[in-house]
């Protein structure tokens, strides 16, 4: 009877990380698929999902770029699971152009004024309604 209670609790262990995975939208891989094949954002995610469930109080989160190849509903999980860390008291640090992903940000640093050897500025900070007001950001611009 042991061992029973001890697979119902394998089991139950099991299907929570199934979910998490889900929930960080990749639902879809399978247990064949070789990591080299997957896209950085599916890679963060899966480093991710190991993470998950945690007291994330000393933690800071650094993505770069993580919508890049997402579909428009993958980037909404993917705003749920930045929720999700944060609720857990972790601090989440995004670097990304995706517009739904800045317009849901506590606090903006518009980098610019334009990109490459054209930007390393502080163009505005702020919410984005404030970095929207911004005269000096292309980003606010598109945030209007």
């Amino acid at each position: 009877m042991n061992t029973a209670l001890e697979a119902c609790k394998n089991m139950k262990l099991v299907r929570q990380r199934l979910q998490v995975l889900k929930d960080l939208g990749l639902g879809y891989l399978t247990l064949e698929e070789e990591t080299p094949s997957l896209s950085g954002g599916e890679a963060q995610r899966l480093k991710l999902a190991s993470e998950m469930g945690r007291s994330q109080s000393d933690s800071v989160f650094v993505f770069d770029e993580p919508t890049i190849g997402l579909h428009p509903l993958d980037v909404r999980t993917l705003l749920g699971v930045f929720q999700t860390l944060i609720e857990h008291s972790a601090t989440v640090v995004v670097i990304e152009h995706d517009l739904d992903v800045i317009r849901n940000a506590d606090f903006i640093i518009d980098m610019g004024p334009g990109g490459g050897e054209l930007g390393g500025l502080v163009v505005a900070v702020g919410t984005p309604e404030e970095v929207a007001a911004s005269p000096n950001s292309v980003t606010g611009q598109y945030l209007r």
